[in-house]
């Protein structure tokens, strides 16, 4: 593909930038990939101009590169707007190199001055390793508490969707001991809070429809399998629902992500990290997309890692780049969303 055509103008859409995470990694293969996409507003990815080139080369992929500086169009098939941002030393696919590690953040942290200046439509994440960049000296804890810290705001959810689930949590990285002492009153409101407003304002639906999972097995079988239902959780959910917001109180986790309950949900909103993304990656793996609630600019990111074994193989797959390319397209423009991403 080296398509020469004319690009066509469009009324000065705001671009879509996509970090191409760790340069030994997938990222910039899936992001090459992205030349095929066609669209109604600028993606650019941003990535060492040279890298993306050789990683083209090292997979036979016949692309365009072109320096993005603002321009008012779309690219074309087999052309790909690049902003480019040097690495420190040369990148072989596949090995780790410390040198390279605020690479990374340079990506991310340009991203982030874009969207918080509201001169981009959003961004997309490709993966990152995080053992490399705190190796070097930089402390990474990820790529969601990165933009929390750069927007400068007290909580963000993490949303997992595919085509036919929604899954929010109110916890995320805590060890299993933990996560019963971490659900508080005041969390869960946030979360809430959080989850209600961008369900309306991000994914543009009026009245959402949000299931809750209970904590305990059976939701604690009125306090015999625990008490968190009955304390914490359903307080809080009767205030909601005495709100007029469409929610439930704590159901058994086991039972309530069946097709009959599902078909009149919107979101689901699970305790703890592997009590809903289990079942949401055996529904959608690879398909998936991480979506940053709470920030104030639209972010979303693949749901895999690095992959290093498989850089610079062509056998790397950018079926959750896509994904996540395409949900933030549809919700920078701002269109109604279905009952899936």
């Amino acid at each position: 593909m080296n398509s020469k055509t004319i690009n066509k103008p469009i009324n000065k859409p705001s671009p879509l930038y996509v970090t191409s995470g760790e340069p030994a990694g997938i990222g910039p293969d899936i992001c090459l990939d992205l030349a095929k996409r066609k669209g109604v507003r600028p993606i650019v990815v941003l990535a060492d101009k040279a890298l993306l080139q050789k990683r083209a080369e090292q997979l036979g992929i016949d692309v365009e590169l072109m320096d993005y500086e603002g321009q008012d169009c779309v690219a074309e098939d087999g052309q790909l707007f690049v902003h480019h941002i040097p690495v420190n030393v040369s990148v072989v696919a596949g090995q780790l190199n410390l040198k390279n590690a605020d690479y990374v953040i340079r990506q991310l942290d340009f991203a982030a001055n874009m969207a918080l200046q509201d001169t981009c439509a959003g961004i997309v994440t490709a993966p990152v390793q995080k053992s490399v960049i705190n190796e070097s000296g930089i402390a990474f804890s990820g790529h969601t508490e990165f933009f929390q810290e750069k927007a400068g705001v007290d909580r963000v959810v993490m949303m997992l969707a595919t085509k036919s689930l929604r899954v929010a949590l109110v916890t995320t990285h805590l060890p299993l001991r933990q996560v019963a002492d971490a659900i508080t009153t005041e969390r869960l409101q946030q979360v809430t809070d959080i989850l209600v407003a961008d369900l309306q304002r991000k994914f543009h639906i009026a009245e959402p429809r949000i299931l809750v999972c209970g904590l305990n097995p059976h939701a604690g079988e009125d306090g015999y399998l625990g008490d968190e239902e009955i304390r914490i959780i359903n307080p809080v959910l009767k205030r909601y629902q005495q709100n007029g917001v469409n929610i439930s109180l704590a159901m058994p986790a086991d039972t309530l992500f069946n097709p009959e309950h599902l078909k009149n949900a919107d979101a689901v909103l699970a305790m703890y990290h592997d009590q809903g993304l289990p079942v949401l990656k055996s529904q959608g793996f690879g398909e998936a997309v991480n979506i940053t609630l709470g920030l104030p600019f639209i972010r979303t990111s693949v749901d895999h890692g690095t992959a290093l074994d498989l850089a610079g193989t062509g056998r790397a797959s950018s079926s959750s780049l896509m994904v996540a390319t395409d949900l933030a397209l549809q919700m920078a423009s701002g269109d109604q969303t279905d009952n899936h991403c």
